[in-house]
């Protein structure tokens, strides 16, 4: 799989995990130059509280576009370090 925004690859690796229709993929499969820490938050019931990256391509800054669970509930354990994306970004084989 494969992440994209604005042509560029920001992640890509054989091993993801989708759940809920999004593929997490492992911390060490991102393009860690297209990352930079967010403050945003937010909190799902099952799996706990989301932390954010905003993704940078050049000029272009597409905020909270990937997240990820630092802490996962037990539910959701197989996220553990693992990160997803939306905001545009497209996620393809």
């Amino acid at each position: 799989m494969k992440a994209i925004w604005k042509g560029t690859v920001l992640a890509e690796s054989d091993d993801t995990v989708e759940v809920e229709g999004n593929h997490y993929f492992p911390e060490a499969a991102l393009r860690r130059e297209h990352f930079r820490s967010s403050s945003h938050h937010t909190v799902c019931g099952w799996k706990g509280t989301a932390s954010y990256f905003d993704v940078v391509v050049g000029a272009d800054v597409n905020a909270n576009a990937a997240w990820f669970y630092p802490e996962p509930k037990d539910a959701a354990k197989e996220i553990t370090g693992r990160v997803a994306f939306w905001r545009g970004v497209e996620v393809v084989p």
